[in-house]
């Protein structure tokens, strides 16, 4: 009987051990579980590009204004009525058109009057009846050539000795764009340099022709006006929104193989096209951070945005940026 108590004893004890440590474990899991975990680092949500590298253009730019090579006031040679008007407002005209009849009865002439260039015509300055004159300072019409066009455009004084220098190996490339850089209008070539250095602005006029083809360039029009003085072979590029500018000059935030961030100083030959090239400070292959800059520190883990998510947190900060 005493063996039993001692066997019951036993089995009661044990059976609450099991319970226990049960209870124990259905309880406190997640502290378990933690004390085995490291504590997750802290991140900062960014976008980011990499380092290129390629053929890349050197450009100067310039403010031009496109300037017709001839521009022609059509006059009658001798005076009489206007019988019949041959062109449109705006017409394309060539040398040898029939713009306009005089009443052939009182000289038994008709007047065969066309621009000496090819061009475009103006806006009319008499109308049908009307009794035109040799001396009318108006004439009948202004005809203006617009193929090949010219652009007079202006630099630093300071670019001047390199592009001479590039001038003697050959013409140079120049591109039209829009006011607002956003349309290529043409390209064509320098044909001349100024002979003198406007003083009160330190600059130099200078002009390029273009064929003008699609008549995208227009007497009067301002344009910018890109000359291609080189091309840097295995030249370093970023995205521009890559470049910071800070106390001590432009510097990049560079992304560590370890997901680390570090600022890096930098050397910004040009911006063009949305893309800055780098003389020196960054090396191809390397990650930098084109968004989310003002969340960063020396030394704080990243993570890199892509897809949707890396275009709204673009759009985000592109609303913090106060407008100048």
């Amino acid at each position: 009987m005493r063996h039993k108590v001692i066997i019951s004893a036993i089995s009661a004890i044990a059976v609450a051990a099991i319970v226990g440590a049960l209870v124990v474990k259905h309880r406190f899991p997640f502290e378990a579980a933690g004390a085995t975990q490291p504590p997750a680092v802290p991140t900062v949500p960014v976008v980011a590009d990499t380092v290129t590298s390629g053929d890349v253009p050197i450009y100067l730019q310039g403010v031009g204004t496109v300037i017709a090579y001839n521009t022609v006031i059509v006059r009658s040679q001798i005076q009489g009525q206007i019988t019949k008007i041959n062109f449109t407002e705006g017409q394309p005209v060539k040398t040898g058109d029939l713009l306009a009849v005089i009443d052939p009865r009182p000289y038994q002439a008709q007047l065969d009057q066309a621009s000496p260039i090819d061009g475009v015509t103006g806006i009319r300055q008499i109308d049908l009846g009307n009794i035109i004159h040799p001396t009318d300072p108006n004439g009948l019409v202004v005809v203006t050539q617009v193929e090949p066009i010219s652009v007079i455009f202006t630099l630093p004084e300071t670019s001047l000795p390199q592009i001479q220098e590039h001038l003697a190996d050959g013409s140079l490339k120049v591109e039209a764009y829009s006011q607002d850089n956003t349309m290529k209008l043409d390209e064509g070539s320098l044909d001349f340099i100024d002979n003198e250095i406007v003083q009160t602005t330190g600059s130099v006029r200078f002009r390029a022709n273009f064929p003008n083809k699609e008549h995208r360039l227009w007497p009067g029009q301002l344009v910018n006006a890109w000359l291609l003085l080189d091309t840097r072979h295995d030249g370093l590029t970023v995205p521009a929104p890559a470049v910071q500018q800070g106390p001590q000059g432009p510097y990049a935030w560079v992304i560590n193989p370890d997901g680390t961030v570090a600022t890096r100083p930098v050397k910004v030959a040009q911006i063009t096209g949305g893309q800055a090239l780098i003389d020196s400070g960054l090396s191809a292959g390397e990650q930098v951070v084109v968004d989310g800059q003002y969340k960063l520190q020396p030394g704080i883990h990243v993570t890199i945005l892509h897809g949707k998510a890396a275009e709204e947190a673009a759009a985000q900060d592109a609303q913090r940026t106060p407008i100048p």
